[in-house]
């Protein structure tokens, strides 16, 4: 097994994903490794049936440093797929199923797949796009014929892998050779294809398992989707790297997560800031604690929320991380160490971490600065962003790799997240957290969940916006918010707009996409303008005037 103990600056990960299971399938064979939406296999089996999908995909014509996109939702299939073209020294391009349209057609143009292994849904949005991807040979087809109209030639049924190869012939792979490709978000311009090399994959399994101090007693349970490279660094590898059992179901219902959790004896999961407040927005039962879940990373979660989780269900939430799909983690600090629930975890032991201004200068002790990094390990970021070497190239300059969020030192030590440098506003001459303006509103007892983003303003740089969902069954009143803003934030910061939504748009990963809220009108069907109601705040002495 994986030698790397918690915190090791040190560990090698010279031996590619592929190699490792089979590895894994000698030692461990028949012990249970991973349950996939109800099929369970042992490390063996998983070796096997990867040899055989491998093999029909080399028939196929898949060889080395080709690019196969997967567009599905959580299947076993997809975990075979993956392991197969890592064997194979191709490159996995996993994408998120919802993509349609020209959305897809980039991604995949950009990719430029051999192979897309698709379910019937990405079929059907394959089918509108297919001449603007050129690369592509071969469509695997997840599911029976629904009746989707592709050139013959193209279509080939998955259960029918296994029967077009029977000799493997396998190459020389790299722990430095790219695994992976993952598209970021893009909220401005096109998305970036971030790539991944199979050591760079188990240095950051090896955070997830530091941070949440995984032992040999441990189960996994992922909920997480797998176009997002946390559940294949978590859930996948991590259980892979450990040898513990682990399960991915097909997504994350905070009604039934609990129950499940129990059914499987789960001690260990991970998710986004968003499963943690469907969790807290449930009603109190007495089965909240019926699991033997020890800890959830969850991030983001306010340090109140945290001890209102942790006194509910029983269950340690680790907020105390940060990263980024370039470089998992960033910063962490592990359950058993020295707490500090407001920040974001201390400098990982692979990466230096640095704050700079605008001019790359690093900032004062406790001032606010861009987050900046760089590897002490050789696989502790990615390998650069794929055919972009002009993105790769903006993204890093004084030899440090700027993340595009802000932070802070706290005096524990921790890097703090304080915004995304995209997100923060400037009013009346201030400039303004988003965050900090959110954490403010969801203090108020009536509000589930919030987004606070800049709107342009003719008169001052930008007015203030809130995005808000209210817990189940409240209501709220314009001067019952105005009320609250003005006794909790200061007068520049305090919203001009508020929207009321049942949901907000998200990305992969659980954050808020905040280019989808900012192309909706300043007040929408369920918006009030509060300045146009007769809201104001005095500058001089702070009072509200309502009028």
């Amino acid at each position: 097994m994986n030698s790397a103990g918690p915190h090791d600056a040190g560990a090698v990960f010279d031996q590619p994903v592929g190699e490792l299971l089979r590895r894994r399938a000698g030692e461990l064979s028949d012990r249970p490794y991973l349950t996939v939406v109800g099929r369970s296999f042992t490390f063996a089996e998983m070796d096997a049936r990867v040899d055989e999908v491998a093999a029909g995909l080399q028939a196929l014509g898949v060889t080395k440093g080709d690019r196969v996109a997967t567009i599905s939702t959580n299947r076993s299939e997809a975990v075979l797929i993956f392991y197969a073209v890592t064997r194979l020294g191709a490159i996995l391009v996993s994408l998120n199923p919802f993509l349609k349209g020209s959305f897809l057609a980039f991604q995949l143009g950009h990719a430029a797949p051999k192979v897309v292994v698709s379910d019937a849904q990405g079929v059907a949005a394959l089918a509108t796009v297919i001449d603007e991807v050129p690369s592509l040979e071969v469509c695997v087809a997840l599911d029976a014929d629904d009746g989707v109209e592709l050139a013959a030639s193209r279509l080939v049924p998955f259960d029918d892998l296994a029967g077009l190869g029977t000799d493997l012939d396998l190459p020389d792979v790299s722990a430095t050779d790219v695994a992976l490709i993952v598209y970021t978000s893009g909220t401005t311009g096109n998305p970036k294809g971030c790539a991944l090399s199979h050591g760079y994959l188990q240095c950051a399994a090896q955070g997830f398992l530091d941070a949440l101090e995984v032992g040999p007693d441990d189960v996994i349970y992922g909920t997480m989707p797998m176009y997002h490279v946390g559940v294949l660094c978590h859930t996948i590898l991590g259980s892979l790297m450990t040898g513990i059992p682990a399960t991915l179901d097909a997504h994350f219902s905070a009604r039934t997560f609990i129950a499940r959790a129990e059914e499987i004896g789960a001690t260990v999961t991970y998710g986004v800031g968003a499963h943690g407040a469907s969790l807290m927005a449930l009603p109190p039962s007495p089965d909240d604690r019926k699991h033997r879940l020890r800890t959830l990373m969850v991030a983001p979660m306010t340090p109140a929320t945290q001890e209102e989780f942790h006194e509910r269900f029983g269950i340690d939430p680790l907020a105390e991380i940060f990263g980024q799909t370039e470089c998992i983690p960033v910063s962490m600090t592990p359950l058993s160490g020295e707490r500090d629930r407001g920040g974001a975890g201390l400098p990982a032991p692979q990466i230096d971490v640095i704050l700079l201004d605008d001019d790359d200068r690093p900032v004062a002790d406790g001032e606010v600065g861009e987050i900046c990094f760089r590897p002490r390990h050789r696989f502790a970021m990615f390998s650069g962003y794929w055919n972009n070497p002009e993105a790769t190239l903006a993204a890093t300059s004084s030899l440090w790799f700027h993340s595009g969020d802000l932070g802070r030192i706290r005096p524990s030590g921790q890097v703090q997240f304080v915004d995304r440098k995209k997100d923060s506003m400037r009013r009346r001459g201030e400039n303004i957290s988003s965050a900090e303006v959110e954490g403010a509103i969801l203090r108020h007892p009536k509000v589930a969940d919030v987004a606070v983003h800049g709107v342009p303003s003719e008169l001052t740089e930008e007015d203030v916006k809130a995005c808000i969902i209210l817990k189940p069954g409240v209501e709220v009143t314009p001067e019952e918010l105005f009320a609250f803003f003005q006794s909790s934030m200061p007068y520049y910061a305090v919203p001009r707009y508020v929207e009321l939504f049942d949901d907000l748009p998200r990305s992969a990963v659980g954050r808020v996409t905040k280019a989808v809220l900012r192309a909706r009108p300043a007040v929408g069907d369920t918006g009030w303008d509060l300045e146009a109601m007769g809201f104001s705040v005095d500058r001089a002495d702070r009072r509200t005037v309502a009028g």
